[in-house]
């Protein structure tokens, strides 16, 4: 059985991200005084009295807006509490009762979902502030006073939903999910392609740049296997991001990066690969991380015979140091090829995770070195003594010799070309470490 789901709503600007970030045991949620800030499902992990469930974060419910962005809001919520398991509706002592959360709680009543009442910004510790006692008008029974900020009145909150949660069946660990990070610059599609793999408008989709600020996890299970896609905000030029907010989306896509296991880089047709595409490529390039260059908007272009082939050849030059990332045309919109993605990033995944034996790789070695033969300097010759594998994730390579200043880019490249020509290694970064006669371990 699967983990409880606890969803937090509420208004906007109550403090539900400062309660889902207490309650993850980390910065996960975007927290700043400005309405409208958390805009799509957040998901966390959380435990309480030995019990693993998971939190969701949403956007704050305006019941009556026509605002865009806000309306699709309010869906996020509402998607959100189909979902959950329990519903934390989250409140503000200092504005007391308003109008919007007797409509949101009368929502919420309409969801036959148990409901626990959390009334925020109860700041002082001790006996409980006498506003406290005006949400009993909202009939979801007995208010819970807490500080999100200082943590105060969560453990008798985290006790009242326990209650409701489901039987316990199982532990509800999956193991093997390959993570998976949609990154590239803004409106470049990434959350159109989450919607389309998941088969619901999850994210919120816009052609205003910087709708994603939140990384969004979500899991798909296939017959190609396991997944957990993270959609991510757009990685923008520096210059540009002047929005504290923005600032913080940056770091979490990075942050992104950091815990995925494949990294799925997005290009607009439309426009080719740009200088910030390149930024973006290298983060994950840099990090070691399996890649995929996934082209989206090709319905979007005029093609021809040969239309592919040289856009192919574009993105390679475009990317010039990542020559070993497959490159997938898609439509996001259209779902064309979309369904070749999964199989893609299970094989660079394997890739990354590959290990060669030692005996192998020395072979490859001695068959490179004798069609090739090392560099030379001032009369002394480099001398490769053998090559090991040190690590996966990205394949890391040992080569010990004589001399590391003999030991030039071109023949490391050369001796990367010929491994990956015998063990493919799609997908991934290669390293290559050299070891010198007298260096310590």
């Amino acid at each position: 059985m699967s983990k409880p789901t606890v969803a937090i709503v509420g208004r906007p600007n109550v403090g539900k991200s400062q309660l889902f970030n207490r309650l993850a045991g980390k910065r996960l949620s975007i927290v700043e005084d400005t309405p409208g800030v958390t805009r799509d499902r957040l998901y966390a992990d959380s435990e309480w009295r030995g019990r693993t469930f998971s939190v969701i974060d949403t956007g704050g419910i305006e019941p009556r807006n026509d605002n865009e962005i806000l309306k699709f809001m309010r869906y996020q919520a509402e998607a959100a509490i189909h979902h959950a398991d329990v519903i934390v509706f989250i409140t503000d002592l200092k504005t007391g009762v308003t109008a919007a959360d007797e409509e949101v709680a009368s929502m919420l009543q309409r969801s036959g979902k148990p409901i626990v009442l959390a009334v925020n910004k109860c700041d002082k510790p001790g006996a409980p502030d006498p506003g406290i006692f005006e949400f009993y008008n909202l009939g979801l029974g007995d208010p819970f006073g807490i500080s999100a900020l200082h943590g105060y009145g969560t453990g008798d909150l985290l006790d009242a939903v326990y209650e409701h949660f489901p039987p316990e069946e199982g532990d509800g660990e999956e193991e093997g999910r390959i993570r998976v990070a949609l990154i590239g610059k803004p409106n470049v599609g990434k959350s159109s392609l989450l919607n389309k793999v998941l088969g619901e408008e999850r994210v919120i989709v816009s052609n205003v740049a910087g709708t994603t600020r939140d990384s969004v996890d979500a899991d798909v299970d296939n017959a190609h296997g396991k997944f957990t896609f993270i959609d991510t905000a757009g990685i923008r030029k520096k210059s540009k991001v002047e929005e504290k907010i923005e600032k913080f989306s940056v770091m979490r896509s990075l942050m992104a990066v950091e815990r995925a296991d494949v990294c799925v880089i997005m290009i607009d047709a439309t426009e080719g690969v740009t200088e910030q595409d390149t930024k973006v490529a290298g983060e994950a390039h840099n990090a070691g991380k399996a890649c995929i260059v996934v082209v989206n908007k090709w319905d979007l272009v005029e093609k021809d015979g040969s239309t592919m082939k040289e856009y192919t050849l574009r993105v390679r030059e475009g990317l010039a140091y990542m020559p070993y990332a497959p490159v997938l045309f898609i439509s996001a919109l259209t779902g064309q090829r979309v369904d070749k993605l999964y199989g893609l990033i299970a094989e660079v995944y394997e890739q990354n995770h590959k290990r060669i034996p030692t005996g192998q790789l020395n072979s490859i070695l001695a068959e490179a070195t004798a069609r090739v033969q090392p560099p030379t300097d001032k009369g002394r010759r480099l001398k490769i003594y053998y090559v090991t594998q040190a690590g996966v994730t990205p394949p890391t390579f040992v080569f010990f010799c004589n001399d590391a200043r003999l030991f030039h880019f071109s023949y490391q490249r050369y001796l990367e070309n010929q491994i990956r020509e015998v063990f493919g290694l799609t997908g991934t970064p290669v390293r290559i470490v050299v070891r010198q006669r007298g260096d310590k371990e």
